[in-house]
Formats: C-alpha cells, structure tokens, sequence
C-alpha cells in the first residue's frame, strides 16, 4: 500500500512545480507586456513632438517663401471657393497660431491672422486646405459626413471616458465590487472606442482635403514648380499629426482592453 501514496506524493510534487513554474511565466508575462506597453507609449510620445515640432519648423520656413501668383491666403481661399461653385461660406480671420479651421456649422473658413493676410507658400496651402473641407462639405464627402455624425457622441465620449475608466480600475482594486468594476470599466472602453473611431476618420477626411488643395493650387497656376512640392511638404507633416494622434488613440485603447481582459482573468 506504500507505493500508491508515494506515487500519489510525486504526482502531486509534479503538479505543484508545473503550477510554480506556470506562475512564474505568468507573471514574467504581465511585466513584459507592462515594460511594452511603456515603450510603446514613450515611443509614440517622441514621435509626437517629432512631428509637431517639423510641422512648426516647415510651416515658419515657407512662410519666408514669397507666393509667386502674389495672392493671400484670404484671396486663396475666396478663389478656390469660387472656382468650386460655393458663393454660401464666408472667409474670416481668427487669432491664434494654427488655429485655421473650416465650421460646416456657420460655413465659415476660418483662417490666422498670418495666414489671412500672408503671401506665401504656407498660408497658401492652409487656406487651400481649409477650402477643401469646405469643398468636402458641398459635394458630401462620405468621411467628412460620417465625421459629422460622430461629433456629439464624440463628444460626451472625450468629457467621461477618463472619469469612467478610472473609477472602473479602482473599483476592480475592491473584491467586493470587483462585479461592478468590470461593467464600469467596459462602459468607459466604449466611451473611449468613440473617441478612437472619430480620430481614425479624421484621416482620409485630412489626406483627402491635402488632396484637393494640392491639385487646385497646381492645375490652377497658384502655384508652380517647387512651390508645388513645398505646400505638399507642408501638408504632410500637417497630416502626420492627426496620424499619430490616431494611432495613440488606438494604442490606448488597446492598452484598456488588455486590462480589462486581464482583470477578468
């Protein structure tokens, strides 16, 4: 009857090694993907301040290059609205730096003093770009609609999110109302994936936009030669930002899902 036992004991010892040894891995697991997470983030934050930081440079850079058609950014802006058939958005000049925006809403073009009144390459491909949301709004650009639709749930979504999120992770810290965690932290997820899926369709409504002012100021003699390949420069490193915005985004919300599953593990 002695052997049983002892075999009994062996097993169990192997059992209670492989459970060891799974719970070393486990947790040498979970500080790898922390560690990841970590540099994923810091990596995405360089590249942010890579990318912010050239836009500035470029944009100050061509700022210097006079425009050869002589035209403002204001009258840029007027002339490819004409030349796209809309008479209904008004050109208006806002303060601040970068803050050049089109308002479906009120159909204004908003521009910055120095792009209103400058005549270079830069407030040339700002205006133009601008207009192109405008152009967008005329002809109902899938994207740019779908962006519209968004914007109120976007929102509420970007005002709770973080709130929701952090009372959902401090809730699964409580044993008692682990239950009731799960379901807060999952509402502030969706919050959060709304947010993430409007930045995601910012993208083709920019890209598209760039486009459309790229190949108006071309085939329209605004601008010629290399004046051409400066406002294409211009508004790629304009298009980076929201590129790396969404894709920060996304990381993000990758990150709160992985806490999610694994809170639920």
């Amino acid at each position: 009857m002695g052997v049983p036992f002892e075999n009994a004991d062996r097993i169990q010892e192997t059992h209670l090694r492989a459970h060891n040894k799974k719970s070393v891995l486990l947790r040498f697991v979970k500080k790898f993907r922390a560690m990841g997470y970590m540099i994923i983030f810091v990596v995405l934050m360089i590249a942010s301040l890579i990318i912010q930081k050239t836009l500035t440079s470029r944009m100050e850079k061509y700022s210097k290059v006079p425009l050869s058609s002589g035209l403002s950014g204001k009258e840029v802006a007027e002339k490819m609205l004409r030349d796209n058939g809309i008479y209904d958005v008004q050109v208006t000049c806002t303060s601040g730096y970068l803050t050049d925006h089109y308002d479906p809403t009120k159909k204004t073009v908003n521009l910055s003093e120095g792009v209103f009144e400058g005549r270079n390459i830069s407030s040339a491909a700002v205006a133009a770009h601008e207009c192109g949301h405008a152009v967008q709004h005329a002809t109902a650009y899938r994207w740019l609609t779908l962006r519209s639709r968004l914007v109120p749930a976007t929102q509420i979504g970007s005002q709770l999110s973080q709130w929701v999120l952090l009372a959902g992770i401090l809730l699964l810290s409580f044993q008692k109302l682990a239950n009731l965690g799960y379901w807060v932290l999952l509402v502030g997820i969706a919050f959060f994936a709304i947010t993430t899926l409007f930045a995601v369709i910012t993208l083709p409504v920019e890209y598209n936009a760039s486009d459309r002012a790229v190949e108006w100021l071309d085939s329209h003699a605004i601008t010629t030669g290399n004046e051409t390949v400066m406002v294409k420069d211009a508004l790629k490193w304009a298009a980076r930002t929201y590129l790396i915005a969404a894709i920060s985004s996304l990381a993000t919300l990758l990150y709160y899902i992985m806490i999610f599953l694994g809170r639920r593990d």
